[in-house]
C-alpha cells in the first residue's frame, strides 16, 4: 500500500525514522549501482555518533530510553530508623539517569574502482546531526569533505532541528536537499513543501564523466511498500512533532480524509 502523501510522509519522522533512514540508504545504493558500473561503486558507510542528550528524542528516535515510574500521591508518612522517626514526602515521580546513546548513521559513499577514492558522499540527515552536540561536528565534516574535493549531497527529510546549512534566501519549507559540487563555491538547493513529490537529482562524478540521476520519490515509495509502514502508522493521529503550519495542517487533513 503506498503512502497517502505525494512526497515525504511526515509520519515517517517519528519512531520509524531509524528504520526509514537505513532502508532509504540501502535503496539509494541499489538504484545507483547499475548506473555507476564499472568505473564507480556505491558503499554504505556506517559511522557512530554519541548522543549525550537522548532525552531530546524521547518517544521519537529512542523509544526505549524513556522509563517512567509514577508513584501514587501518598500523604506524608513516617520513615523509621533505629534512633528516630523522620517524616518525609515520597517523590511522586522517579526518572532514570539517562546515559549517552550510540547512534548508527548510514551514508552512501561513491568511490572510483581504480583507486577506491571517495568521489561523492550522500548524507541522509539524522536528528542527532541537527542539534547540539552533534550539529557542530557534522558541520565540520561538511567542511572536510569540501576541502577534500568530494561532492556532497545532503537529504534532509526531517522537519525538526537546525539545518547544518542555512541562508536567509531559503524559504520556510519542511524538507530540503542540497548539492555541493567540489570546489564549486555554490550550493544547489531543492526546497520541498509538504505537497510536492521528491525530485530526481543529479549525482556528480569525476570529470569528464557525466552526472547520473537519483530518483528519490521512487526510492521512498519502494521502501514504504517493502517495509509495510502503513501497518505501523495511525493516520487518524497527529504527525510527530514539531507542529505543522496551519496551511500544511489543513492540506494534510483534506488529503487524509479522501
Amino acid at each position: 500500500m503506498p503512502s497517502p502523501f505525494p512526497g515525504m510522509d511526515p509520519y515517517l519522522e517519528g519512531y520509524l525514522w531509524s528504520d526509514v533512514h537505513n532502508a532509504l540508504a540501502n535503496k539509494i545504493r541499489q538504484q545507483l549501482t547499475p548506473k555507476l558500473r564499472p568505473r564507480y561503486t556505491a558503499r554504505l558507510e556506517i559511522y557512530l555518533v554519541e548522543d549525550t542528550t537522548p532525552e531530546a528524542e524521547v518517544g521519537i528516535l529512542y523509544p526505549d530510553v524513556e522509563i517512567l515510574q509514577a508513584r501514587q500521591n501518598n500523604p506524608t508518612r513516617l520513615s523509621l530508623s533505629e534512633d528516630s522517626a523522620v517524616a518525609t514526602t515520597p517523590a511522586p515521580l522517579t526518572l532514570p539517569v539517562l546515559q549517552p546513546v550510540e547512534v548508527r548513521i548510514p551514508s552512501i559513499e561513491i568511490r572510483d574502482t581504480a583507486k577506491n577514492l571517495l568521489v561523492t558522499s550522500i548524507e541522509i540527515l539524522s536528528p542527532v546531526n541537527k542539534r547540539e552536540p552533534g550539529l557542530t561536528p557534522y558541520r565540520q565534516k561538511r567542511q572536510r569533505l569540501y576541502q577534500a574535493n568530494v561532492h556532497l549531497i545532503e537529504i534532509d527529510l526531517l522537519r525538526r532541528g537546525t539545518r547544518p546549512f542555512n541562508h536567509p534566501r531559503i524559504p520556510d519549507v519542511p524538507y530540503l536537499i542540497t548539492l555541493t559540487r567540489s570546489q564549486s563555491g555554490a550550493i544547489n538547493l531543492w526546497t520541498l513543501p509538504l505537497q510536492e513529490t521528491l525530485p530526481i537529482i543529479p549525482v556528480p562524478l569525476r570529470d569528464p564523466d557525466p552526472d547520473i540521476s537519483l530518483d528519490l520519490a521512487t526510492a521512498l515509495s519502494a521502501i514504504y511498500d517493502e517495509a509495510a509502514y502503513d501497518l505501523s502508522i495511525d493516520y487518524s493521529q497527529p504527525p510527530p512533532p514539531p507542529p505543522m503550519s496551519e496551511a500544511d495542517l489543513q492540506w494534510m487533513q483534506t488529503l487524509l480524509a479522501r
